[in-house]
């Protein structure tokens, strides 16, 4: 699949045809459109994407929300006397909707102001230069597909009943008891917004522990930490059949055993939204994994078609699809070899505690560099010495014999996500234990912590 030429023609209606409004395709539409391109964008459902709407903002939001009940009784051991406080489910999610709107509008004028077309509808491809959007053809040089990842429901006796992410944040009614299936990121950080809200939260995974992908010893801990929190968290379970009660649900377990529920998220993963777009009229191929298969240039087994985002697999991350928008119109339009360096790339778990990672796991860097040192700390915040909540955090470095790199930063705790960005730097920059020991701390914080580890773990 080789590179194809990056010049702009005439004889087509557009040099670019975008198929999905959200962060990678609204990146690369606006940047080529910028750099002189003819350039056309199709969104059926709504801009900004899967993170705008149904994801990170939104999320963010009800994470912010569900952690002020916790701040209300922390602060008594400071001094504080708080009336009895009551949440209202109505106005957040109002709120977040009036949030959504606003950001929706800016997508709009981002793509505009450049000169990108935003075409409303549900675009097919008809073959590798032409596009199908309301009964209307077009012809385009390129396409680029970036319709993302749409939630994976599993099929089971009852599983009609379950809601996913796409609904879960505009309930009529909030669930006074909430069953999460699902061991991810996504049912994890459902589980402490509910659960911060003052939902009775039940989460189910199949496996033996949560969090896959992630360093073991962060995984372990957050466990333990999100069950101090009121979680029921249980492992090694799964649903056989859910059965409708009424307003209610009883949920029938593998193994024997019942959870009754108000309402039931599945956040079991998600797959490529490629449905209806009649890709399979062109070369278009699919990995082992089902996500569209693409070289360094996004470029697919069909010259003039393009991926990016989450349905290319990879890091399914927001910035990554922001980074990758930009180096596709980089190089497609303005003759730049630009890529997209996945190594070193920070990530969040906005659960509860916040969990926060850049570079590789212990056993991740054991594989790849073979001898490694491992620091860990873990205490318990200086805020919660008078709040009296029995949370506490975990920080770990993974520093790689050879020559001292630290190659691997993970942290369970407060603020997890704003420490590790600094770090993310620092890891890119090549940065030693060395470095870190050199490095003056900023007091009293938990981030100096990273900077304060001078005792290794023994293997």
């Amino acid at each position: 699949m080789g590179l194809e030429n990056s010049t702009i023609t005439t004889d087509f209606d557009y040099d670019l045809f975008v198929i999905g409004a959200g962060s990678g395709g609204v990146r690369a539409a606006r940047m080529a459109a910028g750099m002189g391109a003819r350039v056309a964008i199709a969104e059926d459902r709504y801009m900004g994407g899967t993170c705008v709407n149904v994801g990170c903002v939104p999320k963010k939001l009800y994470v912010y929300a569900s952690e002020f009940g916790k701040s209300f009784k922390d602060s008594e051991g400071f001094g504080w006397t708080v009336r009895e406080a009551s949440f209202n489910w109505s106005i957040l999610r109002d709120n977040k909707k009036e949030e959504i709107l606003r950001l929706n509008n800016i997508y709009e004028r981002l793509l505009e102001a450049p000169g990108a077309e935003i075409i409303h509808g549900r675009a097919r491809v008809l073959s590798p230069q032409h596009v199908e959007v309301n009964g209307s053809r077009f012809s385009t040089e390129r396409i680029l597909i970036a319709t993302g990842t749409w939630p994976y429901v599993p099929e089971f006796p009852g599983s009609e009943f379950m809601l996913t992410s796409n609904e879960i944040f505009d309930l009529e009614q909030f669930p006074e008891r909430l069953l999460i299936i699902g061991g991810g990121y996504i049912a994890t950080e459902f589980a402490g917004v509910f659960n911060g809200l003052g939902s009775e939260v039940t989460q189910l995974y199949r496996g033996e522990l949560f969090m896959r992908g992630f360093d073991d010893d962060i995984r372990g801990f957050l466990a333990d930490e999100i069950r101090k929190s009121g979680v029921d968290l249980r492992f090694g379970s799964q649903v056989r059949a859910i059965h409708s009660a009424g307003d209610a649900f009883r949920v029938e377990l593998d193994g024997g055993g019942e959870v009754d529920a108000d309402a039931i998220l599945c956040a079991t993963g998600r797959r490529p939204h490629v449905a209806d777009l009649n890709i399979e009229c062109t070369k278009v191929k699919f990995s082992k994994e089902g996500f569209i298969r693409v070289n360094e240039h996004f470029q697919t087994d069909e010259p003039s078609i393009y991926a990016l985002g989450d349905l290319i697999g990879g890091a399914q991350l927001t910035p990554v699809a922001l980074a990758q928008g930009m180096a596709f119109a980089k190089t497609q339009f303005s003759q730049q070899q630009a890529s997209v360096d996945y190594e070193y790339i920070p990530s969040a778990v906005f659960s509860q505690p916040n969990v926060g990672t850049v570079g590789f796991t212990e056993n991740e860097a054991r594989e790849r560099f073979g001898a490694v040192t491992v620091y860990r700390s873990e205490f318990k915040p200086m805020k919660h010495t008078l709040s009296g909540r029995e949370e506490r955090s975990l920080m770990k470095l993974i520093v790689e014999d050879t020559n001292k790199r630290v190659v691997g930063v993970h942290m369970v705790g407060p603020d997890a996500g704003e420490i590790v960005q600094g770090m993310a730097i620092a890891l890119r920059c090549g940065a030693t234990k060395n470095d870190f020991d050199r490095t003056v701390g900023v007091h009293p914080t938990s981030a100096e912590e990273f900077v304060t580890m001078r005792e290794s773990v023994k293997n």
